[in-house]
């Protein structure tokens, strides 16, 4: 691990009051959940992806999506947050970062402790499900058990919509409050942390861009190369979450 980078990325820290932290599937992987791109690992290399179009269309793909979905691997459902998490909830705690942006749909940032309302969900949560007419949440709990009895999930009980797990799915427009709620937090931020995401997936990729135009500090913490790591002013290719905790005193 370099002492200079760490040790920059912790000046970085001290000196900025208004940070916010981009977070993608590289801070996730540490609590065993894979990634969905990653060539010949990535779960999209190994399952085609129900199209949002097919699924809204058809009642087979949704049947098919569901099915997956109760039937498939629960390494998500069983992780925890691991170090990385607890240290960006120790930067919340102390007042210093203001927002999580995160491509990562596990709630773990939740679940570490972070409010609500400071996560902003690009591509939606997968802890749950909701209606795509009128909002309304559903427990994806009680769906499982109707798809065990029906073999299918009923439209939602008040408009009569189709009820999906609240994930962006590929087709599917971005969240059009959750990218006006990022641009005002990169607009605000004085430093901007990126943690364990390739920066290649846009939209999304385009707010640490924005953030460095606008003058703030950028720092990358990724194991891996980034197209953005020539315009950083502080790059770490270490894992996130010893690095994380390190940065910010937690054992």
């Amino acid at each position: 691990m370099s002492d200079d980078a760490i040790q920059a990325l912790g000046t970085a820290i001290d000196t900025s009051d208004r940070i916010v932290c981009f977070t993608g599937a590289g801070i996730s992987t540490e609590s065993g959940i894979p990634d969905f791109r990653s060539p010949g690992t990535g779960l999209w290399t190994k399952i085609k992806p129900v199209q949002f179009q097919e699924f809204v269309s058809s009642e087979s793909a949704r049947q098919q999506s569901w099915e997956r979905k109760f039937s498939g691997d629960r390494t998500m459902e069983d992780a925890t947050p691991n170090k990385g998490h607890h240290a960006l909830a120790r930067l919340v705690e102390m007042g210093k970062c203001r927002a999580i942006i995160t491509q990562n749909v596990d709630n773990l940032h939740q679940d570490s402790g972070i409010p609500d309302d400071l996560v902003i969900e690009l591509h939606g949560n997968a802890s749950y499900a909701s209606c795509l007419s009128c909002g309304t949440r559903y427990e994806l709990a009680d769906l499982e058990k109707q798809f065990e009895t029906l073999n299918r999930v009923d439209p939602c009980s008040l408009c009569g919509g189709i009820i999906k797990t609240a994930t962006i799915s590929f087709g599917q427009s971005m969240p059009e409050m959750e990218m006006q709620r990022a641009q005002a937090a990169v607009e605000n931020c004085d430093l901007m942390i990126v943690l364990g995401s390739s920066l290649t997936v846009y939209p999304a990729a385009a707010f640490p861009e924005y953030a460095k135009r606008l003058g703030a500090t950028l720092a990358i913490v990724n194991r891996e190369e980034t197209p953005l790591d020539p315009v950083a002013d502080v790059v770490v290719h270490e894992q996130i979450g010893p690095t994380m905790s390190m940065v910010v005193g937690l054992n």
